[in-house]
């Protein structure tokens, strides 16, 4: 759970202004390595782009950055530099950003931001002197690297403070930067507003701690995840990032019965028959997501009838994260098991992204041909080989287009599924392998389509 992490913003810098203090030198000796060095860092904070790489005179030196991560400091010798951002996207890598010829100052940390969309898309270079935090405190950099959120006012107080008798840090506009600033390590509340109306909270950090010695960028990020909220905030340290949801963003859950002899069930959360998360579920049907607050549970499948009770797990659930739960197996087998899969409904322009989730009992291991229209799967070797019932093969990144999709039982070329399928630029597609309807399952297999199939 990203809260863990107990990280805070901004604490004690009221009266600053949203400008960037980069050439006030911080108190402190000069961190290794010393006067010949300098350090870089990049956060992606691009909501629609692929993942990056970033390459250093021509060759990859930060490989595979994806939204709201950040790459740890790299050190390297002062000079200048060839930098460039590579999108990483299905038809090979397509420059983003650069080649731009960079000049670097020793004993300097420099943060490049990727922000805006795609099609807009630009660096944001941040540099600070690179010293150490002095001790009892933390120094910190804020960006508004949120293309869609308007100017913001973002107020850092004591937990449980009345905003109305708080006065704000600063007002940010998108691309604004503030810090670098020390301040002392505690706990605080952070909560973003729109100007001058402090009674409107559109982020609230709920209660967090800033703790000594952290050394942290902090960028406002579009949220792309669960929840009302439009911003999360993606954290990096020297050594990675980390994100920070509102404190009340839920878990999203959806569930699909593909158990074939199954009957109709209801799903119930920690044995609270008398109000199921779902009621009467048939197959091969889905109930779309509803939100949950995080955390632990116990989750029974429940046939109402008979009382009978194939499915009873304890189950995590993380803010921020989408799950499909996927009823599968047989109980003629008395193997009836849920398939849980963590969903991504992130859009990437540059892609369509598409994923299979095998829960056709009937089927065995199978293997996976995705091809051109018309293509002779007898020649052309399978995408995925060997899956086994309840594998999850992840979203495979697709140039949109048209493609045949076909299922055959591994090591065969006798398709038990084949469905031609279009995907546009930044859809999101999910097909669930399912047996026969008609209570035993069996063949002919068919597909449970989830997500921008169903529109």
């Amino acid at each position: 759970m990203h809260r863990f992490f107990k990280l805070s913003l901004l604490a004690a810098i009221l009266g600053l202004s949203a400008c960037s203090s980069s050439d006030d030198p911080l108190p402190g000796n000069p961190i290794e390595p010393a006067a010949d060095f300098f350090r870089v860092q990049v956060l992606h904070a691009s909501p629609d782009a692929p993942a990056v790489d970033v390459l250093v005179n021509g060759a990859t030196a930060l490989p595979g950055i994806d939204y709201k991560q950040a790459s740890a400091a790299t050190a390297l010798e002062v000079g200048s530099y060839d930098i460039q951002v590579d999108g990483i996207t299905p038809g090979g890598p397509a420059t983003v950003i650069g080649p731009a010829n960079l000049t670097f100052a020793a004993n300097t940390l420099y943060s490049v931001v990727a922000v805006g969309g795609v099609v807009d898309i630009e660096p944001i270079i941040l540099e600070q002197p690179d010293f150490d935090v002095a001790a009892g405190n933390a120094r910190l950099r804020i960006l508004h690297a949120a293309p869609m959120a308007p100017q913001v006012d973002v107020y850092a107080t004591a937990p449980g403070a009345d905003l109305a008798a708080s006065a704000p840090v600063g007002t940010f506009s998108f691309k604004e930067d503030l810090g670098p600033v020390q301040v002392p390590a505690a706990d605080y509340q952070i909560r973003v507003t729109l100007p001058n109306d402090p009674a409107t909270v559109v982020f609230d950090s709920g209660t967090i701690t800033l703790q000594n010695g952290n050394d942290l960028l902090i960028a406002a990020v579009e949220n792309t995840a669960t929840g009302l909220a439009p911003i999360s905030l993606a954290v990096a340290d020297t050594t990675g990032s980390f994100e920070i949801f509102d404190i009340q963003t839920p878990a999203d859950l959806r569930f699909v019965h593909a158990a074939p002899d199954v009957p109709a069930v209801n799903v119930v959360a920690n044995d609270n028959f008398g109000a199921p998360l779902v009621a009467g579920l048939t197959f091969p049907n889905v109930e779309g997501y509803i939100s949950a607050e995080p955390g632990d549970y116990n989750v029974k499948v429940v046939e109402p009838n008979s009382g009978l009770t194939p499915i009873n797990a304890d189950l995590t659930f993380d803010a921020g994260v989408s799950y499909s739960a996927i009823v599968t197996g047989t109980l003629a087998a008395d193997n009836i098991f849920a398939i849980i899969a963590d969903d991504d409904p992130r859009a990437v322009v540059t892609e369509a992204k598409v994923r299979l989730i095998h829960a056709s009992p009937t089927a065995g291991d199978v293997d996976i041909w995705v091809t051109a229209p018309g293509a002779d799967i007898t020649v052309e070797p399978p995408t995925l080989t060997s899956v086994p019932l309840g594998a999850n093969t992840g979203f495979l990144s697709l140039v949109p287009g048209t493609y045949d999709v076909n299922v055959a039982q591994a090591g065969t070329t006798d398709a038990a599924i084949s469905a031609t399928i279009t995907v546009d630029a930044g859809g999101v597609y999910t097909a669930i392998a399912r047996d026969a309807e008609g209570g035993a399952g069996g063949l002919p297999l068919g597909l449970i389509l989830l997500d921008d199939f169903t529109l």
